[in-house]
């Protein structure tokens, strides 16, 4: 995922959360349509000061989060003593070392709560008194049942009690553990569509996918050649005219590939 979010980024973000499209934006912020597409665009023109503010006043957002000067949507003036920072983490944040932007994911999740309370539970032994409590009960109720019935060395009721011990240290590792591992997939989730995400299928998955394609379209080997070949290269074959097909052909017709045969569905090799 980025460390920041582009102003064409930003804005759409706010256009999709409100549930709006570019027609009820521009109806309700009296912009045209064609402008605020633009705005969104990979390539966007230049926005101009007003409807710059129109926007920020239009989403309840400050005007230096959209130019990038601020992640802070709504706090960009916030006192630096009000947040509680020591100088490390000032330090660390402002250090651009770290990915501050999945910090923030991850520190705003609805179970960071959880974590940090698990967390803190561990770090200041709270928890730790009770466990050795409950392993002296069990410690006790399995000499008490030893002395008593006397049973054999493997006896599966004295061995079910030695495994009864909790293990401070594995316990809670395994809490946080839980914990982190339902925030990140949450947070993978939320990121599968992102362009800096890796694809769900893999490169040889893509590659045997378009082979088939290939095989199942209806055309020469060189057509099936060109096909594989805008597959590869994100081409769109139907968009193509018939003179820029017949200019791959033409290419493909040079290529040792060419003289290879593509196997056609369905049909028996010889």
């Amino acid at each position: 995922m980025k460390t920041a979010l582009t102003i064409q980024e930003k804005l759409k973000d706010l256009r999709v959360e409100r549930g709006l499209t570019l027609e009820q934006l521009a109806a309700q912020t009296g912009l045209s349509r064609s402008a605020l597409g633009n705005y969104e665009g990979d390539e966007s023109k230049d926005i101009s000061l007003f409807n710059l503010v129109t926007l920020a006043k239009f989403y309840g957002v400050s005007a230096d989060y959209l130019l990038g000067l601020t992640e802070s949507k709504k706090h960009s003036n916030a006192e630096l003593s009000e947040l509680h920072l020591n100088d490390e983490m000032t330090a660390l944040l402002k250090s651009e070392k770290i990915n501050n932007r999945l910090l923030c994911e991850i520190a705003t999740h609805k179970d960071f709560a959880k974590l940090l309370a698990d967390v803190e539970i561990y770090v200041d032994g709270i928890a730790a008194m009770q466990i050795q409590n409950l392993n002296a009960w069990v410690d006790a109720a399995r000499n008490e049942i030893i002395e008593k019935y006397q049973p054999e060395k493997y006896d599966k009721t004295a061995y079910l009690l030695k495994a009864a011990h909790i293990q401070e240290d594995e316990y809670f590792r395994n809490r946080v553990h839980a914990d982190m591992d339902a925030i990140i997939r949450d947070i993978r989730e939320n990121h599968k569509n992102d362009s800096e995400s890796a694809p769900e299928n893999s490169i040889a998955e893509e590659f045997k996918q378009d082979l088939e394609e290939a095989a199942n379209f209806k055309g020469s080997r060189l057509e099936q050649l060109v096909m594989i070949f805008c597959k590869q290269t994100k081409l769109r074959y139907a968009k193509l005219t018939d003179e820029e097909k017949q200019w791959l052909i033409r290419i493909a017709q040079k290529s040792e590939l060419a003289k290879s045969y593509v196997p056609q569905r369905g049909k028996n090799r010889k």
